[in-house]
């Protein structure tokens, strides 16, 4: 395949030599002509293990040539990869300014192409920013549409500076964000080889998943390290405590909890936190991530409430009521706030858990429940179509099949689900079914 390859940092140089030397015809495009000076000498614009070698073995493989001239490269490809920075502006906002004048002068070679061209987006973008921001200008330069003419997706890349070439070769996954077949098949010949997932989605999933592992990374660095300073503090051996922590791969270094829905509660994870940040505090070390989480999670819990005081309705059913499912521990049992809030502003509630039965509830989850709903009697429910009988609207903290069947079974209309969970098969639930956040 011909490829171009706009923006030679990094990403762009590493690309260029490893594509060259999985035998592709590769345009290499920077506007500092310094770097391209080293590509033709054979030399490696950016300093990398295994670059030294492979860059000369590009050089003289003779598939590589390198040109300022974007339009050229376009017309002279079949596929561009666009690796061109996108920095930090001043305000903390994406400065996009290389990659706006890099689509103008892309539109204008593209109108000048008798076939399609695929134009792949690697560098980090702002969700949004393929479809609403570039697109239009593509297509207004070229005269011509996304997915006749030419062909706009996303590929995300996952190159760590020191280990590139290792990161190439070895990726995690594959993800392509497309809306059409033709690009992800070609994206496939050149990728698809690679010993890993190829994944196909949207093209904003694609670009916002990028932030995202960006900022699971930085989040699971700055855990670590808040965790070694409370360590120091308390003469603990923080590689011993991270070391054992990581062994655990069934909650901690797994897919466990890392799936959107409501806030956590419990007699575990709220009282933990709480003592850990008295525990930094005692010690005067800052904890700052750490410390944060208890408010994060209050800051959920009421998104929730708002969302249900905005749609007005006064009568109010709970499906579920403990801190998750499966459980009666009413304990600092999120839901058991909320429904405590809402009382208070005059909604009329009624309440279904299958696991909740008043008189089994004992010592401090007694003595919880019986604090903050001190009439949850009148309010339980011993059938689940109770409470969509008498309610408006629902909230539902319960997950699992068998909910949604009753659900789909017995819901009107008229009302208003107010999903905490992601509840599967929502599209056999005859009301109006909104999530929390998606």
């Amino acid at each position: 395949m011909k490829i171009s390859i706009f923006g030679l940092g990094y990403v762009g140089a590493v690309s260029l030599a490893c594509l060259s030397r999985d035998g592709h015809e590769v345009i290499g495009v920077d506007i500092d002509a310094s770097k391209l000076d080293l590509i033709v000498a054979g030399k490696t614009p950016v300093v990398e293990e295994g670059m030294v070698e492979l860059m000369a073995l590009a050089a003289r493989s003779g598939r590589v040539s390198v040109t300022t001239d974007a339009q050229r490269a376009v017309l002279d490809s079949e596929l561009s990869l666009v690796c061109v920075g996108t920095p930090s502006a001043a305000n903390g906002s994406q400065d996009q300014g290389a990659i706006l004048r890099l689509a103008e002068e892309m539109g204008l070679a593209i109108a000048g192409k008798s076939t399609p061209h695929i134009v792949v987006f690697r560098s980090t973008l702002v969700p949004g920013t393929v479809e609403d921001v570039l697109r239009p200008i593509i297509e207004a330069k070229s005269g011509k549409k996304d997915g006749e003419g030419f062909f706009l997706c996303f590929q995300p890349e996952f190159l760590r500076e020191g280990s590139s070439i290792r990161d190439y070769d070895k990726p995690p996954f594959t993800v392509v964000g497309a809306n059409h077949a033709y690009p992800i098949d070609r994206l496939r010949e050149l990728f698809g080889k690679l010993p890993c997932r190829f994944i196909e989605t949207s093209v904003r999933s694609a670009e916002m998943m990028k932030y995202c592992c960006n900022n699971f990374h930085a989040l699971k660095i700055t855990f670590a390290n808040e965790t070694a300073r409370l360590c120091d503090a308390l003469g603990v051996d923080p590689f011993e405590v991270m070391n054992l922590v990581c062994q655990d791969t069934q909650l901690n270094i797994s897919t466990a909890y890392l799936r959107p829905g409501f806030a956590f509660g419990g007699s575990c994870l709220p009282k933990d936190l709480r003592a850990t940040t008295y525990l930094a505090k005692m010690h005067d070390v800052e904890i700052p991530m750490l410390a944060g989480i208890m408010q994060s999670n209050r800051n959920h819990l009421d998104l929730a409430l708002r969302r249900l005081l905005a749609i007005g309705r006064r009568k109010i059913g709970f499906i579920g009521l403990s801190f998750k499912t499966g459980t009666d521990d009413l304990r600092e049992s999120p839901l058991v706030t909320l429904a405590e809030q809402l009382i208070g502003k005059g909604m009329q509630l009624a309440i279904y858990d299958p696991e909740v039965h008043l008189a089994r509830l004992l010592g401090a989850n007694r003595s919880f429940i019986e604090r903050h709903l001190p009439h949850i009697g009148d309010m339980m429910r011993s059938e689940l179509q109770e409470v969509v009988a008498e309610s408006e609207v629902l909230v539902l903290g319960l997950g699992g099949r068998e909910v949604a069947d009753a659900l789909a079974r017995c819901c009107r209309p008229d009302q208003i689900v107010l999903d905490l969970v992601g509840l599967p098969g929502q599209h056999a639930i005859g009301a109006v079914v909104e999530g929390l956040c998606w």
